[in-house]
């Protein structure tokens, strides 16, 4: 399997078709797009903060440092390769990222309807530190030493 990079300029159309794909499902759920469909993966490129995995595009993840952690703004795994281990292997590429720039851990959120993503950061080994709702949305917000 290829490795984890930085997305480029040319990524963008991949990165959005993944993040609209994956969060579609979601929609119905909230009673509105999610707020990582409507994100600025442009200006994340160009903060070099998007990360890609895969040629064609099966992932891809945005973090950027916040303090003592690493903070997880977006994952998104195309459907056709969810249940194969991609974002497994985002969130360990995040975990050493945030070990190899002297971070101690690794903060994320997510929408409080969401739960089977709270079961999968869980089992990865997040807890809840909190829940608040922001632009509207209900979100649970997550950490894990690293």
């Amino acid at each position: 399997m290829t490795d984890i990079r930085l997305a480029t300029p040319a990524d963008l159309p991949a990165v959005q078709e993944i993040v609209e794909t994956s969060y579609a499902q979601y929609i119905p759920l909230i009673g509105r797009r999610p707020a990582p469909m409507d994100a600025d993966y442009a200006a994340a490129i160009e903060a070099g903060q998007l990360y890609v995995l895969g040629h064609p595009m099966l992932g891809c993840l945005v973090m950027f440092p916040d303090g003592d952690a690493i903070e997880i703004d977006m994952i998104a795994v195309s459907p056709e390769a969810q249940g194969q281990g991609i974002g497994r292997r985002l969130l360990d590429f995040a975990a050493d990222h945030a070990r190899s720039t002297g971070r101690s851990k690794l903060t994320l959120y997510t929408n409080a309807k969401m739960a089977r993503n709270v079961v999968i950061y869980q089992k990865y080994g997040f807890t809840t530190t909190h829940r608040a709702t922001v632009d509207g949305f209900d979100r649970i917000f997550m950490e894990m030493a690293v």
